[in-house]
């Protein structure tokens, strides 16, 4: 059996047996493919040609490749088309296919993550931009309730934009998402960003289910995008996109005069800091952001690490004294 069938088996395993979600599947499907065509030019056609040495030219390959912008293709990228190969040979493995061992293909060493993450002072300006420049009633109400609603829960874009009226529990002020790999995680909405909702929700005189959508044709400061997301029929199912959220997020940041770059995941990791510079432990840091392993929560750990920076302010002057 050739290559290119086989990673499509091993797309419908990870699909039905591992339950993976479509995105993942795409991603999957999107660097194996990649890794395909570079090992057939390469003359490799089945499973047993996979070697050490293809897989050191498959890197170079990557290291060397550039995206549309003209910029190399940063480490954790490629370490996602390495992830994918590894996933595929542990896949043949277990089907008795002769292969390379996953074991011996190793991760490229990658760069630190930066956090970047707004200060108490900025998201002060950020929440207060809707009432401040905006004059739509309606936009108004929903923006501040999408920009007090990532704060308060951490969520990722993806996750907001999916959420529906009947799952958002007002009266308790918490509610359940379903994450990446489908992990369901509780979040909870705190009593500003509670009554940003209400205030949104309660205004609405649609049917629609979804918490947020676009404004409806004829609204004075509906936007191109917001256009562009309406379905045709009389009883639409529409709900803003992910995308309609950063561009929302990007030109409030810059009517507050905040000159970093501000994206829905900028708020997540304001968040994150926000519990850790309070006293929160990490793990429950963990927990509330839905990461599956500790060792992505702790990027945070550098910048807010108050008790390092106590013992520095102890003990770096007492010379002096």
């Amino acid at each position: 059996m050739n290559l290119s069938d086989l990673v499509r088996q091993f797309l419908e395993h990870i699909e039905i047996e591992k339950g993976r979600s479509q995105k993942t599947i795409e991603n999957y499907e999107h660097y194996l493919r990649r890794f395909i065509e570079f090992a057939e030019k390469q003359g490799v056609k089945s499973p047993s040609d996979i070697n050490l040495d293809l897989i050191h030219q498959y890197r170079l390959y990557l290291n060397r490749k550039t995206d549309a912008q003209g910029e190399p293709i940063k480490k954790v990228t490629q370490n996602y088309h390495i992830i994918a190969v590894r996933s595929f040979l542990k896949y043949l493995a277990k089907r008795d296919i002769d292969t390379l061992s996953a074991e011996k293909v190793e991760l490229a060493k990658q760069e630190g993550r930066e956090v970047n993450f707004l200060t108490m002072e900025e998201l002060d300006r950020l929440m207060m931009a809707p009432s401040m420049y905006e004059e739509n009633h309606q936009k108004r109400r929903r923006d501040e309730a999408i920009l007090h609603t990532l704060f308060s829960t951490g969520l990722r874009v993806s996750e907001l934009t999916n959420l529906n009226r009947d799952q958002v529990d007002l009266q308790r002020g918490e509610f359940s998402v379903r994450g990446k790999g489908s992990k369901v995680r509780l979040v909870f909405i705190s009593p500003e960003a509670k009554e940003k909702l209400q205030n949104y929700i309660e205004k609405r005189k649609d049917k629609n289910k979804a918490v947020f959508i676009p404004l409806y044709k004829g609204s004075r400061q509906e936007t191109e995008d917001e256009k562009s997301e309406k379905p045709l029929g009389k009883k639409p199912e529409v709900r803003l996109t992910p995308r309609s959220v950063q561009r929302m997020i990007s030109r409030y940041a810059k009517l507050a005069g905040i000159v970093k770059e501000v994206t829905p995941h900028t708020i997540r990791h304001s968040f994150a800091t926000d519990l850790l510079m309070n006293g929160a432990d990490i793990r429950s840091v963990q927990t509330m952001l839905g990461h599956s392993s500790i060792t992505t929560t702790q990027i945070y750990t550098h910048v807010t690490n108050t008790q390092l920076r106590d013992i520095h302010r102890s003990f770096h002057s007492r010379r002096k004294k």
